[in-house]
């Protein structure tokens, strides 16, 4: 007579299933642990480096025939100076909560765009600074402004910044009303005709100094404050994964134990 079949065979290829699954499953999750980490070391890196350009001496704005090959990875918030005067054209708002370099920014109100032309006649886009109220006193915005536009060269010394693109979910600008939701300083500039016909600056500067007698609009010194929870983030990771790989080894011990 022939042996009767087992269920040994089935049962092992079982378990050599769900020990794969396993090993990928832990895999996977060490993997996002060790990119965690990664991002954490990128992250460091970026903050020195902000904080390196925060700090240093201010430099001579960009010559025109550089800034084609300026972009925000090497040249965001480096410190300039310059000489420019603010032109007589409609400023825009940009519509804020509050500020994440400005420490003492908070609560609602808008931050102030203007025009300013260089010597050389380009023009370059400044943030003057923040005026605490809500986006619907336009009359406050509009006095905080005039009294920059004096029509005389003015010393500045700012950060250099770049635009920003709407996201999905952000409300459209509204030209008629000058108010905008993001920064994108080169929308502004062909909205409200800024262009003077010696082209507009890719970037735009956030205005350290001067601040006006009246403190409004008001700009001021920029600070970094990156989220960095990038080691929460791979502890939580390799948790799982550590999860995952006992949680296998006690179902096999188990499961030994009670075909014993």
């Amino acid at each position: 007579m022939s042996a009767a079949p087992t269920a040994s065979g089935p049962r092992q290829r079982g378990v050599a299933g769900l020990a794969v699954i396993a090993l990928v499953m832990v895999a996977v999750l060490a993997g996002l642990g060790v990119w965690q980490l990664q991002r954490r070391q990128e992250k460091h890196t970026l903050i020195a480096a902000l904080t390196e350009r925060l700090a240093a001496a201010p430099g001579p704005l960009p010559a025109a025939a550089q800034w084609p090959a300026l972009d925000a990875a090497h040249d965001e918030f480096r410190r300039v100076s310059f000489t420019a005067t603010f032109v007589a054209k409609p400023d825009a708002m940009v519509y804020s909560s509050g500020s994440a370099v400005r420490d003492d920014i908070s609560g609602p109100g808008a931050w102030a765009f203007l025009p300013a032309r260089l010597p050389g006649g380009a023009v370059v886009v400044v943030n003057a600074g923040f005026v605490p109220n809500t986006m619907q006193d336009r009359a406050r915005q509009d006095r905080a402004v005039t009294r920059l536009v004096t029509g005389a060269p003015m010393a500045l010394t700012g950060y250099l910044r770049f635009p920003e693109s709407a996201g999905v979910l952000m409300p459209d600008a509204d030209a008629g009303k000058r108010l905008w939701f993001v920064r994108d300083t080169l929308a502004m500039a062909r909205a409200l005709g800024w262009d003077e016909g010696h082209g507009v600056a890719p970037f735009y500067v956030d205005l350290e100094t001067p601040v006006p007698p009246s403190g409004e609009p008001k700009p001021g010194p920029l600070t970094v404050h990156l989220k960095d929870d990038h080691l929460q983030y791979a502890i939580t990771w390799f948790g799982l994964a550590l999860v995952v790989a006992v949680t296998f080894v006690v179902w096999v011990i188990q499961r030994r134990r009670a075909r014993a």
